[in-house]
């Protein structure tokens, strides 16, 4: 992407596992500096599930752990089980993930058989739905909140459901207001990265915009607060996008007064 953009800054946001496809938003030149508002954003991934026995990285990647067991239950006991991870819950990342213990990568840990124990993190699924069930394997569909491993996820239906489960395949279909309609491969990047290039100021559509004057611009450019239309932006909008007369992101600005904002991120 730095050589097809032609700019060194580009950033990501949101790791996909080794063996997953799909959306994979970046952020290109000064726009990488908006990445912290979008590290809440929720995900939706197409999903398939073996059922028999677990790996020891809760995917197809990894060891198999343990002896095959039969998958003798229904469809009807895989939707009661799935019942129990709807909403907030506890969740154990796996032993092979980025998580760090004592600033080192667990998966670096795991590799070199050293022990591994990550503390539980809270999480959000919002949706979980069936969209097949064949023989041992089942397709499904999470809508869940950041922070989530639908490894894990896998993982804990086969401990539920007492036989043992791993992904064998994960497609992220959208991340944020990001949907997998709207992406392209790389190879149409190769002759077409014009049209995939996205505005800085479409971006976080959830922020209200605001135009500044020239004087106002000024301001912002040198870390001063500026003030808003209070009949434009709600009182108690927590952020807005302060746009330049022709129309391109000048800045972020977050509320420190009503209807005053402070610049948080400048990029023109």
């Amino acid at each position: 992407m730095r050589r097809l953009a032609q700019e060194r800054s580009i950033g990501h946001l949101g790791t996909l596992d080794p063996m997953g496809t799909g959306v994979l938003p970046l952020l290109i030149g000064s726009s990488t500096r908006l990445a912290k508002f979008f590290t809440r954003a929720d995900k939706v991934y197409e999903v398939r599930v073996r059922f028999g026995f677990s790996t020891d990285t809760y995917d197809a990647t990894g060891e198999r752990a343990g002896e095959e067991r039969p998958v003798t239950f229904t469809r009807e006991d895989l939707e009661r089980a799935i019942g129990g991870f709807i909403g907030v819950i506890q969740q154990h990342p796996p032993r092979f993930s980025a998580k760090k213990i004592r600033g080192v990568p667990a998966y670096k840990l795991a590799r070199a058989n050293q022990e591994v124990e990550l503390a539980p993190v809270e999480i959000e699924i919002f949706s979980l739905e069936i969209l097949s069930f064949e023989g041992p394997e089942a397709a499904l569909r999470v809508h869940c909140g950041s922070g989530t491993y639908v490894r894990s996820l896998a993982h804990d239906l086969g401990l539920v459901l007492g036989c043992g489960a791993h992904l064998t395949a994960l497609r992220r279909t959208r991340s944020g207001d990001f949907s997998i309609e709207k992406a392209y491969t790389l190879a149409q990047l190769e002759t077409n990265i014009e049209d995939a290039v996205l505005p800085a100021s479409g971006l976080l559509p959830g922020f209200p915009c605001v135009v500044m004057d020239s004087a106002s611009e000024a301001q912002i450019r040198h870390g001063r607060n500026f003030r808003t239309n209070p009949f434009r932006v709600d009182t108690g909008t927590k952020f807005v996008k302060a746009l330049t007369e022709s129309g391109a992101l000048l800045a972020i600005g977050e509320a420190v007064l009503p209807n005053l904002y402070h610049p948080v991120v400048v990029l023109a």
